[in-house]
């Protein structure tokens, strides 16, 4: 059974950081693309960040691009999210997702995703 757990949600003032990862389980995710998503309140899940499990080809939104970095530790089964120079619209719940296409990933058409970890950026 894959699971995908995220973590390191949090309160944080505008221009900080925070370190989100996700800890998937449950199969080999050689091959795969993960990546994150984030949904503020009354709006859409959008894709933020994606990363090739295998060769560590990034993909950023332009939203976050220079702000966020993706990276993945392949010995640990982990996807880290590092957010700095946060700005209060970067609030919303980040979710990690999983899957072997690309474009399913980033249309959000996932076939794993997690729980999602509460992000709060205080101006």
């Amino acid at each position: 059974q894959v699971q995908l757990v995220e973590s390191g949600g949090g309160l944080v003032q505008a221009g900080g950081s925070l370190r989100l990862s996700c800890a998937a389980s449950g199969r080999t995710f050689s091959g795969y693309f993960m990546g994150w998503f984030r949904q503020a309140p009354g709006k859409e899940r959008d894709f933020v960040a994606g990363i090739s499990w295998t060769y560590g080809i990034t993909n950023y939104s332009d939203s976050v691009k220079g702000r966020f970095t993706i990276s993945r530790d392949n010995a640990k089964n982990t996807v880290y999210l590092q957010m700095n120079s946060l700005k209060p619209e970067d609030t919303a719940v980040y979710y990690c997702a999983a899957d072997r296409g690309l474009y399913s990933l980033k249309t959000g058409l996932a076939g794993y995703w997690g729980q999602g970890t509460q992000v709060t950026v205080s101006s």
